[in-house]
């Protein structure tokens, strides 16, 4: 089989197309046939070093996947040999990702794609989108879980609405009941979040962002998934509503952050941080169901159209995918594997 490798860290040029064996079922495994592979910023931060050496001789990058299943072990009932299914966290602690033809992983981090959805909604949920169903659901104060309804009556601000998490962030809380207030950079962004769901958008390049955010929601807004709490800790502080809770899934490398103590503090506000590979089992397990079944009810689209425009390499152009993410491409960076 086709598989893309790195034995050191580096630039997208340490990523090689190499020939490997199709890999055998251990017991508790399901083997499956990659149809497309989803890259995300982790994949190429992993690859480079930023946030983590090398832990294995060699490595298969890329944690999203959808394919079939191709084969499971006599011990993994709850799957049948040609069923559809997505991945989670692949090359997490693993030396094989999903740059490949065949992927062997636990059972448990493949997940039934529902008839509706695409595999290219299968190969961009897991990182970004489980990330946010768990930026929306940290808040001591709940929901636990998303459903139709559950943010019902509650603004949620969503800064980066253009962005894979961002999208994601906006369609989960749309369906879930909120109104949903995104910030962008540009133009093309802010339509971009409205073809995600977004209620409102603000460009905080030309707008007074705290603001517009006050007027649309004088009591405050209930939530706010972060993507850069250094440049927005001020406009969150200032609209963030009493009780209300700020979730942050990113850095800045080697970034500090002084707290504004006071502002947060008479608020009751909570500061959450989100990191998915280290969610407990139990929240993360939560998170696969609720995306799953936002999946279900057709929620989670993708597609300019949708929010998140699909930018498309074959496998033998892994390293220029990647590098595509590294420089920030608008949407969704996506490695066509098997064309089935």
């Amino acid at each position: 089989m086709k598989a893309v490798i790195y034995r050191q860290t580096g630039g997208p040029e340490v990523l090689q197309l190499v020939e490997k064996p199709i890999p055998q079922v251990p017991p508790g495994h399901v083997r499956v046939r990659l149809v497309v592979s989803g890259v995300n910023p982790t994949d190429w931060r992993s690859r480079s070093g930023q946030s983590s050496g090398m832990k294995f001789d060699e490595q298969v990058p890329n944690q999203d996947g959808a394919g079939f299943i191709d084969a499971l072990a006599e011990d993994v009932a709850e799957f049948a040999v040609g069923q559809r299914v997505w991945l989670w966290d692949v090359a997490y602690a693993r030396p094989s990702g999903t740059a490949q033809e065949y992927v062997v992983i636990p059972a448990r981090h493949a997940v039934a794609l529902p008839e509706t959805a695409s595999f290219d909604v299968g190969a961009s949920l897991g990182i970004p989108a489980l990330t946010a169903y768990r930026t929306l659901t940290s808040s001591a104060n709940g929901p636990s879980q998303l459903h139709p309804g559950a943010l019902s009556g509650s603004f949620v601000l969503v800064h980066g609405g253009a962005g894979a998490v961002g999208h994601a962030a906006i369609q989960l809380a749309v369906w879930a009941g909120a109104t949903v207030i995104a910030t962008v950079s540009t133009s093309e962004k802010a339509q971009l979040a409205r073809n995600a769901g977004a209620h409102h958008v603000v460009n905080y390049r030309t707008e007074d962002v705290a603001s517009r955010i006050t007027a649309l929601a004088p009591d405050g807004v209930e939530r706010i998934v972060e993507v850069d709490l250094a440049a927005n800790l001020a406009i969150d502080v200032s609209v963030i509503a009493p009780d209300g809770a700020i979730s942050v899934y990113t850095f800045v490398d080697g970034d500090t952050l002084q707290t504004p103590s006071l502002g947060l503090l008479v608020k009751n506000v909570q500061i959450a941080f989100t990191y998915t590979y280290t969610t407990r089992a139990d929240k993360k397990d939560l998170a696969v169901i609720g995306v799953n079944a936002a999946v279900a009810d057709g929620a989670m689209k993708v597609g300019a159209e949708h929010g998140l425009p699909l930018v498309r390499f074959d496998l033998g152009r892994t390293s220029e995918a990647h590098a595509a993410v590294e420089r920030g491409a608008i949407g969704k960076v996506l490695i066509d594997i098997d064309s089935r």
